[in-house]
């Protein structure tokens, strides 16, 4: 079946980056198409590090996908129309250890190439390849209201991951 996507570069995307991912939000999908699992992320950045475009996500160790992003060399991030946002809700409030997150949303899981899940719906992907982790630290903090963000003290860890495809509608 053919990809419903056509390759664009990511440096002429006419997006926010602040919108596309503080208020549009995003699917964070990691693994195989045989077993993957997706989370809703609101919180990442887009940029140039080490002279590559990349995509900067956080995920906390707590989450499901957390495992499959250890273990995966690549990563993807979904972007969808506001007509999406029940979804992207249910995938945020609900785990992939509990839940069927496709069957419960419509969201049909698609690979966009060897590893690398996307969702059929999505208007636009980015094909991310792992090139650097950090785990927050606290102590780290310059502004103690962050520690707010952290009730629980399961910080997050980011990834760096190198664009190496972009696909949109």
């Amino acid at each position: 079946m053919p990809l419903p996507f056509r390759p664009v570069d990511p440096k002429t995307l006419p997006d926010n980056p602040f919108d596309l991912l503080g208020r549009q939000w995003m699917l964070v999908t990691a693994g195989p198409l045989s077993e993957f699992n997706t989370m809703t992320a609101s919180w990442g950045a887009l940029g140039v590090l080490w002279n590559r475009e990349c995509a900067f996500v956080v995920v906390r160790p707590t989450r499901f996908t957390f495992q499959f992003m250890e273990r995966s060399t690549h990563f993807t991030l979904s972007f969808f129309g506001e007509e999406h946002r029940a979804a992207l809700d249910f995938c945020g409030s609900h785990s992939g250890r509990a839940a069927d997150k496709c069957a419960s949303t419509g969201l049909t899981p698609v690979e966009v190439s060897p590893g690398c899940v996307a969702f059929t719906q999505a208007r636009l992907v980015m094909e991310c390849r792992k090139i650097y982790f950090q785990d927050l630290d606290p102590e780290k903090f310059l502004d103690a209201s962050i520690h707010g963000n952290y009730p629980e003290r399961d910080y997050h860890r980011m990834y760096v991951g190198e664009i190496v495809r972009c696909l949109a509608r």
